[in-house]
């Protein structure tokens, strides 16, 4: 009988706002009991609003409880539900209760533990106008939780309502034989929230629909931030911003704060557009005002022309020192050579003049063009220079300074008024074969309060340097009577003006004087008159500029220094420690693990059994930390210190890792009974578990997003010379944002220093499906191995959580394998993917990519969407190993329930039923519309019966007919 109550007070509408999403409408059941008006005569009563009582508190339920009549059909319709016109697409959730059929004596065989959800779509209000015909289904509803006598549990269920275009619609309820009770509706759709990424400003948006996986979202610079080009965002279907394209960046005088750009504070600048934050102004620059573009030079600093403007400013350099002569008579030169000035102003392009003047008393003329220079007076690069055609009986002063960039820019009025100027003249007044009588005279003369003094050294000019004796005198005065020197030998002298601190007040001047051989006394006037004819006859008055600034010591940090944000970024690459080699593997947990006190740890609900014992969901609160979600893995009774050794071996392993797309250890209990690892705790669970659950829901985009953090995981971990060993989809845990980490550490081992990089077992099980076949043959493993293992997770991915080489035992995959046989591109997979795939499958582990390699082609992949577009040949017979006309025994199926369950699709047996596809007869006859109105709704779930329909027909050709 068919029966339908249409609710239009009982249910209500109120708006509610989550993070992410915004409710659409809330549907609760209504406190005051109202009653539904029949709208069929009928002998046995419909849907009825039927008080309950659960922990003490009363509620009311849209109930039903037909369950020992046959052929029920009873409705329960709600009032009319406006559209948002943007939203296509709607989530219903259902929150109910099932009666176990068991619990009724003698009904179990006619009772149902399901009902129907149908939808209608309208442009007005039809009031209570109902007409079955108008419903479309949406889904069989089915308990995961059923009640029975003593006992009640509440289901909920999320089905999408997709497709919808007109301005509102109505949902419908129903009920062919169960006892149901309806607690409450929510229809909701997605959106994605206002947000504030990389500077620029995205709009609330509606998620798109099943058809339309991104919507593009344009974006508005924040203030004082522009971009090169529109910044444009995604919008995915499940209500999450995807990649940004066209990236804001703070205007010159501004850097980026908490998604604002503000000004640069004094004494920081930014020349440019860019991410960059402000920098400290450089060396010898400052400015006081607040965005400064560029920072100015401090008083008696500059920049050269050629500096950059964002550059440090220098000063002049202060004089060269230690200025020598060298007489070369021989050849007719002077070779003048000093020390590169003690303060060199900041820079390095530092250059020398020599001028030269002639003095004959007190007054000096320029030396003129006749003089030569080698290589030149003028910007010499090297601290020497050889003079030559000087004339004979004339003084010459020789002048050196040091330059630089600044230089001209200085100016002489920015030299110090307290430089030095000293100019020593040397001569000597007399010479036997055993004494030499020098004097010297100082110009311009000293500040009477200045006690100058003088230092006097000389040497043998010929004698070996290394071997060199050097005599050392200090004198008031400024004359000297050199005894018991050698006779005929030529001698160095040098004079040092001193000041009252013994510290150089002036130049330090070098000449050579000869004493006689025995038994040739002369005239002292003879003898410096031969001297002047030999030497050209000149003097060198050489003055100094000493030039003192107070230097600021304050170093520039450049850009690199402040590019990455954490410490673990900024410090090398450390090289992973394989805790097996500790001869106490204690000493190895304790440290790389933190010790966790048991009573800050609470266990919630099991979630998992591992290998050592159970695995529970939980909560630490450790002193001084918020409140975290973890995952606990413990230790079964009764276990040997060789399996406790192996249960904490893998804490010393995850222990020295520290990546996002790495499994965070928290720590470990070991000083107590119960030993425990505590790990983050991932909300989704295991990737293969997650993908079969969605199967179809997720965008080609988001998958290559997820392989995108696993390969970045696997990079860390080989940068650290660690081979897993046993990567797989299984071995993955995603978390509530779909971000993926690597996890279980248990057959992971540490690479060998030796060239080759791997690492021999000792035995074991190997993983055949996911394992390279080198490392299946000689049970090496190396990076490549797991680049390997990589490429058959990037499969499982695109294939929704498809068991790698289907129901092929191990021999078969390690047969075909050798055999070049590799697996097909899954269903709908981006051809530069499936690519990248064989490319991780080569023979030869030297060719295949490395994770640095992956890393960077899937950013590229992610940063181009429509890269992914291009979907790699699919051939449904070999790429999801469908059935033809058959099952697996070679007989043909003998109903529908078979063929759908050989396809994993046995959930959709109940709409083949009620549409009256009851034979494969009329399976073969059915186009992808066809399937659509049964109820099969989800993309990968409608293309796999598609496909398998086509595999059945045999007609490869008309693919077409069936895409999707």
């Amino acid at each position: 009988m068919c029966r339908f109550c249409c609710c239009t007070s009982s249910l209500y509408a109120q708006p509610h706002n989550r993070p992410a999403k915004h409710i659409f409408f809330i549907f609760l059941i209504n406190r005051t009991g109202a009653t539904c008006r029949e709208q069929t005569t009928a002998s046995v009563g419909p849907w009825e609003v039927v008080q309950r009582t659960l922990n003490g508190s009363q509620f009311y339920t849209y109930s039903i409880c037909n369950v020992e009549e046959r052929e029920q059909d009873n409705w329960l319709r709600t009032t009319f539900i406006q559209r948002h016109p943007l939203a296509s697409r709607v989530f219903v959730e259902l929150k109910f209760i099932v009666r176990d059929c068991n619990s009724f004596d003698g009904a179990s065989l006619i009772c149902k533990e399901t009902f129907n959800l149908y939808t209608s779509e309208s442009d007005a209000d039809v009031g209570t106008t109902f007409r079955k015909s108008q419903f479309k289904k949406v889904a069989t509803i089915a308990p995961d939780e059923i009640t029975g006598k003593n006992e009640m549990h509440i289901n909920t269920e999320t089905r999408v309502v997709d497709g919808l275009s007109r301005k509102g619609f109505y949902l419908a309820f129903q009920d062919i034989g169960a006892c149901i009770a309806l607690l409450s509706v929510r229809v909701f759709y997605k959106t994605c929230p206002g947000t504030v990424q990389n500077l620029a400003t995205f709009p609330e948006t509606v998620a798109g629909a099943e058809n339309q996986p991104l919507t593009e979202v344009s974006g508005v610079c924040v203030d004082n931030a522009a971009s090169e080009e529109l910044p444009r965002i995604y919008c995915t279907e499940e209500g999450k911003w995807a990649v940004q394209v066209g990236q804001c960046q703070c205007k010159p005088g501004y850097e980026e704060v908490k998604d604002t750009c503000q000004e640069c504070r004094p004494g920081s600048f930014k020349a440019e557009a860019s991410s960059d934050a402000c920098e400290p102004c450089p060396a010898n620059t400052d400015t006081l005002e607040h965005g400064a573009v560029l920072c100015a030079c401090k008083d008696g600093f500059f920049r050269a022309p050629t500096d950059p403007s964002t550059g440090p400013c220098s000063g002049p350099p202060s004089a060269p020192r230690d200025l020598s002569a060298v007489p070369q008579p021989s050849v007719g030169r002077l070779i003048l050579s000093w020390t590169p000035p003690e303060d060199t102003g900041g820079r390095n392009d530092i250059t020398y003049s020599v001028e030269c003047q002639r003095c004959d008393g007190v007054v000096c003329h320029p030396c003129g063009e006749r003089v030569r220079y080698e290589p030149a007076s003028m910007k010499l690069t090297e601290a020497r220079v050889s003079v030559s055609e000087l004339e004979a009986h004339l003084n010459y002063t020789f002048i050196v300074e040091a330059h630089s960039g600044v230089s001209q820019l200085a100016g002489e009025a920015q030299r110090p008024p307290s430089r030095s100027n000293v100019t020593i003249f040397l001569h000597y007044t007399g010479e036997t074969s055993t004494s030499l009588a020098l004097s010297w005279d100082v110009s311009p003369r000293p500040r009477p309060q200045l006690n100058i003094r003088y230092k006097l050294t000389y040497h043998k000019k010929d004698d070996n340097l290394d071997k060199t004796t050097y005599t050392v005198l200090t004198l008031d005065k400024n004359s000297a009577q050199i005894k018991d020197l050698a006779p005929g030998t030529a001698y160095l002298f040098r004079v040092q003006a001193l000041g009252s601190d013994d510290n150089s007040e002036g130049s330090r001047m070098e000449e050579h004087f000869e004493t006689l051989t025995e038994g040739t006394e002369q005239n002292p006037c003879t003898s410096f008159t031969s001297f002047m004819q030999m030497y050209g006859c000149f003097y060198l008055f050489i003055p100094f500029f000493f030039v003192f600034r107070k230097r600021n010591s304050h170093t520039r940090q450049g850009p690199e220094d402040t590019y990455f944000s954490t410490p673990e970024q900024l410090k090398p690459l450390k090289t992973y420690v394989d805790p097996h080699t500790y001869e106490d593997p204690n000493v190895a947990v304790l440290k790389f693990a933190t010790e966790i006190h048991p009573s800050h740890i609470t266990k919630q609900k099991v979630i998992g059994a591992g290998e050592f014992g159970e695995v529970y969901r939980g909560i630490l609160k450790a002193p001084g930390r918020k409140e975290v979600a973890v995952a606990i893995k413990t230790l079964k009774p009764g276990y040997t210190e060789k399996q406790r050794q192996d249960f904490l071996s893998e804490a010393s392993i995850m222990g020295q890792f520290s990546h996002q797309n790495i499994i965070r250890l928290e720590g470990v209990v070991t000083k107590f009974k119960h030993a425990m690892i505590v790990t983050e705790y991932m909300e989704n669970g295991a990737l293969d578990r997650y993908l079969r659950d969605h199967d179809g829901e997720i965008s080609s985009f988001q998958l290559v997003g997820m392989l995108r953090g696993i390969a970045a995981g696997m990079k860390y971990l080989s940068d650290m010379s660690y081979v897993h060993r046993d990567l797989a989809a299984r071995n993955i845990l995603v978390n509530n944002n779909m971000e993926c980490k690597v996890s279980d550490f248990g057959l992971s081992r540490v690479l060998e220093d030796d060239p080759e990089g791997t690492y021999t077992t000792s035995g074991g099980k190997i993983p055949i499906r996911w394992t390279a076949p080198e490392a299946i043959a000689y049970r090496k493993f190396t990076s490549a191995s797991d680049v390997w293992s990589f490429g058959i997770v990037m499969w499982e991915v695109m294939a929704f959580g498809e068991r790698p080489y289907w129901d092929m035992s191990n021999h078969e995959v390690m047969k075909a394998i050798n055999e070049a046989f590799r697996l097909p591109a899954p269903m709908d997979c981006p051809s530069a993917v499936y690519q990248l795939m064989l490319q991780c499958w080569l023979q030869d582990r030297a060719k295949r990519p490395r994770f640095g390699d992956i890393v960077s082609l899937l950013d590229k992949l992610l940063r181009s969407p429509e890269s992914l577009k291009t979907i790699a040949d699919f051939d449904p017979r070999v790429s999801i190993r469908l059935p033809s006309t058959s099952g697996s025994d070679g007989s043909p199926f003998r109903s529908v329930s078979e063929w759908l369950e050989s396809i994993k699709m046995s959930q959709y047996s109940e709409n083949f039923t009620c549409a009256g596809i009851v034979t494969m007869e009329q399976v073969l006859q059915m186009k992808t519309e066809d399937i659509k109105n049964i109820g099969v709704r989800l993309p990968g779930h409608l293309k796999r019966i598609a496909y398998s329909i086509l595999g059945l027909k045999d007609q490869t050709s008309t693919l077409s007919v069936f895409a999707v």
